[in-house]
């Protein structure tokens, strides 16, 4: 019944009050990454959804146009508070987590959820233990157990762990859990970059 109905009642009602704070910073915020090097305000990234489903997944853009995709040797996101490819301007946005408010509209439009388990880029599926496509039974979320618990500190492993827990255990009270340990580690600028 949760996961069903009131979860997707929740992430409309939510997505809505998102969208109306991501209208507010859009236009200081798109100016100021227009500033700095003329490139686009968004990323569009390819991520994998429910089911494996492919879709584009919005965030403001932190890093410079044509900056490649460094990886971790166990397949995670490279992060690293002297990133150079992240931008000035990228910086600011990430450590606020203003980046993410594009997601918003993924919730709204139903590829995510604002609770689940953070959508990967498409990348080598051989590379994966079996019970990471376990996070693949759910939606993804703007944030997630394990995003709340260590942000981007995590390892793939401990990642792995926390995303598959909270397939099997997804409840109302967890997810309250999970929102409320989110925006105390967004206030505190916990964990942001895994260097």
């Amino acid at each position: 019944m949760y996961q069903t109905y009131i979860k997707r009642i929740l992430d409309i009602l939510i997505s809505f009050i998102g969208i109306g704070i991501l209208f507010l910073v859009m236009i200081p915020v798109s100016i100021v990454i227009k500033k700095e090097d003329q490139g686009p305000i968004f990323f569009n990234g390819k991520r994998l959804g429910k089911n494996m489903k492919e879709f584009k997944m919005y965030k403001f853009r932190t890093m410079k146009t044509g900056a490649p995709d460094l990886r971790n040797s166990d397949g995670t996101t490279y992060n690293s508070a002297s990133d150079q490819r992240v931008t000035n301007v990228g910086h600011t946005l990430r450590k606020l987590s203003v980046d993410e408010l594009p997601q918003f509209i993924n919730v709204l439009k139903g590829d995510m959820s604002i609770i689940g388990p953070r959508p990967s880029p498409l990348g080598n599926k051989d590379m994966y233990p079996k019970k990471f496509f376990k996070k693949y039974e759910v939606k993804p979320g703007i944030t997630g157990y394990n995003q709340a618990l260590l942000r981007n500190s995590a390892t793939m492993d401990e990642r792995i762990e926390n995303d598959a827990y909270y397939t099997d255990n997804i409840s109302f009270f967890l997810d309250v859990k999970i929102f409320y340990w989110t925006l105390k580690s967004v206030i505190r600028r916990k964990n942001i970059n895994n260097h």
